[in-house]
């Protein structure tokens, strides 16, 4: 072979191979237009309000549903709706998945070092103490005979000050441009203003719930059993106790709150389900006995967190580079997301009919009157998240939201004053925006009256 046919022999063997790699390359690694230095800033900027359909979009798209976003100003984030990686993320390399630095840096200012802003030994201690009062029977006790009390009396009121902080805070996450926030948290302007007032209010009010709480102590020679009790006696500052109550306040009281919203007007779309709920709770005993037989009305709240999950996404920070298992390449310092929004919304992992509300795909037999619920991997299903930091409070949401729900539709008819589809808003805690205006009314003896 002459040196000219050999060498133009080994070009074309050169260039097939870089076509081969790169066209492997954007099977694995998929995401939107990005180009040098800004990376994917202009179409990030164009679908800013709009972040979620977005995202849903292009890991629909793409081949391992998953997605790299790079853009000027901010980490290299790899958004998943993969179970695999799901899992892997939240199980299988724990260790290397902690939330991470530039996570506790957002939500530093509202929630400090609760247990839902740290990581290592200091989550680790929170957390075992926090999940002996999500196991013992009192509790559980104590939660039926309190929503008793509440829903007799009145639903909980909201604090605008608790709002504001978690608004802001969200905002933070979703800013284009990082420095932005930080530069005005440095000069106390705008929205940081408000954000450390707002904070300021929260921090007022749950330091005088521990310093009434301490009194009662003294009082009854430290007898109390209860959460914040425990925490006082095993000798947290009161800084630290203070982190905690807040962690755990915005984990239980924006989620559920906002898991019933949703449930109340998709059941409100669907008059037959809603039918079929209202039999099932009026059958049911009103005490904690019963709660296990609505199985019908768990499987609709399953089904109204896949499709609208109380929490949007939720991000850890890799601490050495590592390989996904659908072969995504990951550097020390991503922001690596998994993302339930868009996962419930994967026709790979729910079938045709994913954007359908259909409660009876939670039944063992696809219908309800099976009676048995199916156990959904919850990598495919990670609204409580999963693996080692799984949601303490998981089973208590379940009996509050059925509780309550099955409460008020057993004497009220909710109807919504507007035909118009709510609008679905990615905060820490999503929710919907300007929440759910509706007419109540009465049931009485298969009849109602405007209450």
């Amino acid at each position: 072979m002459s040196p000219l046919l050999l060498y133009l022999s080994l070009l074309l063997s050169l260039i097939t191979t870089i076509i081969s790699f790169h066209h492997r390359r954007r099977h694995v690694i998929s995401g939107p237009p990005t180009y040098p230095l800004i990376g994917c800033i202009i179409s990030f900027y164009k679908n800013r309000r709009r972040l979620l359909d977005w995202y849903t979009a292009l890991l629909s798209q793409s081949p391992t549903n998953t997605i790299v976003i790079t853009r000027l100003g901010a980490r290299r984030t790899i958004v998943t709706a993969n179970p695999s990686n799901v899992e892997y993320i939240l199980k299988t390399n724990f260790p290397n998945y902690p939330k991470g630095k530039p996570f506790t840096d957002i939500l530093g200012d509202f929630l400090g070092y609760g247990i839902f802003n740290v990581d290592g030994d200091a989550w680790r201690a929170q957390r075992k103490l926090v999940s002996h009062e999500f196991t013992a029977r009192s509790l559980k006790e104590f939660f039926i005979t309190t929503l008793e009390e509440e829903v007799e009396k009145e639903l909980q009121p909201l604090s605008k000050a608790f709002d504001a902080a978690s608004t802001i805070c969200a905002r933070r996450g979703a800013a284009p441009l990082g420095v932005v926030w930080k530069v005005k948290r440095l000069l106390g302007v705008g929205s940081e203003k408000e954000l450390k007032e707002a904070v300021g209010e929260v921090h007022k009010a749950v330091s005088e719930m521990i310093a009434i709480k301490k009194e009662v102590m003294g009082n009854n020679n430290g007898d109390d059993q209860d959460l914040l009790s425990r925490l006082i006696a095993a000798g947290y500052e009161e800084v630290e106790i203070r982190d905690i109550v807040i962690s755990l306040i915005m984990a239980g009281r924006d989620t559920t709150s906002a898991a019933m919203t949703w449930l109340f007007w998709l059941l409100s779309c669907h008059r037959g389900m809603e039918s079929a709920v209202v039999e099932e709770a009026t059958r049911a005993a009103t005490r904690m006995e019963g709660l296990e037989d609505m199985k019908l009305l768990k499987a609709c709240l399953c089904e109204s967190m896949r499709l609208y999950p109380p929490v949007v996404w939720d991000s850890k920070h890799a601490v050495v580079d590592d390989l996904l298992p659908d072969n995504t390449p990951v550097r020390a310092g991503d922001r690596v997301t998994y993302f339930p929004y868009g996962m419930g919304r994967m026709e790979g992992l729910w079938g045709e009919d994913w954007f359908e509300f259909r409660p009876e795909r939670w039944f063992v037999d696809n219908e309800e009157k099976s009676c048995e619920l199916k156990r959904v991997c919850p990598y495919k299903y990670p609204i409580f998240q999963a693996g080692p930091r799984v949601c303490l409070g998981k089973e208590m949401a379940f009996v509050q939201m059925t509780y309550v729900v099955a409460s008020i539709l057993r004497r009220f008819e909710i109807r919504p004053v507007s035909q118009k589809r709510p609008v679905y808003v990615p905060l820490l805690t999503a929710h919907m925006a300007g929440g759910l205006n509706v007419v109540v009314k009465r049931r009485c003896q298969n009849k109602t009256e405007t209450s």
